[in-house]
C-alpha cells in the first residue's frame, strides 16, 4: 500500500488531537460557569393560559364580527384574550424561576430576586416554599413547577444546608 505525501499519518493526527483537548476542556469549563438553571412551568399550567386565551379570542371575534354594532364587552374580551395569550408566551419564553450567579429570581414583571447566600430559612407550607432572608421573603409555588425542574430546585436548595 502506497502512502501519498499529502496524507496524514497517525502520529500527526494524534498530535493534532492532543493539541485540541486542553482548549476544548477549558471552553467547557468556561461555559458551565455561565449556565443558568431555569425552573420550568408545568405544561398543564401553560396550556390552561393558552386554552383560555384562544377561547376568549374566539368569543371576542365572534362578538365583533357577527354584530353590526359590537358591544364594549366584546373588545374587553379581546383584551382578556391578549392577556391570557401574553401570559402563555411570556411563561413559555422566560420560565418560572431562574437560578444564576448565586441569585434566585421569579421571572414575572414584578418578580423578586434574592441571593442564595442570604437565605436564612426555607419554610414549606401548603405546596409553597417560602425562602426567608433578614429583609425579604420569596414564595415559590411548587404546584405549577414541572416535576423534573422541581427535583433540580430541591437539589439546589438542599445545597444551602439550612435547618
Amino acid at each position: 500500500m502506497c502512502q501519498s505525501e499529502n496524507s496524514l499519518n497517525f502520529p500527526q493526527v494524534r498530535s493534532l488531537l492532543l493539541s485540541l483537548i486542553p482548549t476544548q476542556l477549558t471552553t467547557h469549563e468556561h461555559v458551565s460557569k455561565q449556565l443558568k438553571m431555569k425552573i420550568l412551568y408545568k405544561k398543564k399550567h401553560l396550556n390552561h393560559s393558552l386554552i383560555f386565551g384562544l377561547l376568549w379570542l374566539i368569543i371576542s371575534l365572534l362578538g365583533i364580527f357577527t354584530k353590526e354594532n359590537p358591544y364594549w364587552t366584546d373588545y374587553g374580551f379581546l383584551i382578556i384574550s391578549f392577556l391570557y395569550l401574553g401570559t402563555y408566551f411570556y411563561g413559555k419564553r422566560n420560565k418560572y424561576l431562574t437560578i444564576e450567579n448565586g441569585k434566585i429570581s421569579v421571572n414575572n414583571p414584578f418578580g423578586k430576586k434574592i441571593n442564595l447566600t442570604d437565605i436564612k430559612q426555607i419554610k414549606k407550607f401548603a405546596g409553597d416554599y417560602i425562602l426567608k432572608t433578614d429583609k425579604t421573603e420569596l414564595t415559590i409555588n411548587t404546584q405549577i413547577i414541572d416535576e423534573k425542574s422541581l427535583a433540580e430546585l430541591n437539589s439546589e436548595l438542599e445545597k444551602l444546608e439550612l435547618n
